[in-house]
């Protein structure tokens, strides 16, 4: 019987692994997200020093840009928000895999921070989420306005993106942008990834 259970059991694993595809993988991702969370800030109640480090340096450079434009500053200019946002970020980034600043770079280039942003192709929110993946997930277009749904979405389509291109941070970053193949949409994130 034993030997059955354990047949069985292989049998599943390897139909699970078998049926796995990207859009799966970033359903679970989403789906495991509390809906009343979703448009919540994510609040560590201990932050790491790496963390801590990080979150103190972001804040540096965005009030650093704010007297440069106007926009960011509107919308980052409480101190209890613009830490909120980045430290959901951070959270966000390294739940996925990725770069916090490459998040944060991304967010820029994207949205420069507005939360409602829609782009002339239909993308919403903070990293530019297409409406096809509400779809694919099992969201409707408005939840893409929430902040962790919209963090975690986009950061599951960058990593695996960044995945399918076997860690070519420049390719992924065009595939996100739909500009695979040109130069532009990475050159714009690596200009604005500070470091």
């Amino acid at each position: 019987m034993k030997t059955l259970t354990g047949i069985l059991f292989l049998l599943l694993a390897q139909s699970a692994q078998a049926t796995a595809t990207p859009e799966s993988v970033i359903k679970l991702q989403i789906t495991s997200l509390d809906a009343h969370l979703a448009d919540t800030a994510h609040k560590s109640a201990v932050i790491d020093a790496t963390e801590s480090q990080w979150l103190n340096k972001s804040e540096r450079v965005l009030v650093e840009l704010m007297p440069h434009n106007k926009a960011l500053a509107e919308r980052l200019r409480h101190d209890q928000l613009r830490h909120d946002l980045l430290q959901t970020i951070y959270y966000e980034a390294k739940r996925a895999g990725l770069e916090p600043d490459l998040v944060l770079s991304v967010i820029r280039v994207e949205s420069n921070f507005r939360k409602y942003a829609i782009s002339s192709a239909g993308a919403r929110g903070f990293m530019q989420v297409m409406p096809m993946w509400a779809k694919i997930v099992g969201e409707t277009s408005s939840d893409l306005f929430n902040l962790r749904t919209n963090l975690r979405l986009g950061c599951a389509i960058l990593r695996s993106y960044l995945d399918k291109e076997q860690g070519n941070i420049h390719r992924a970053l065009a595939r996100y942008n739909g500009s695979l193949g040109k130069n532009d949409y990475p050159n714009l994130i690596y200009a604005a990834w500070v470091n």
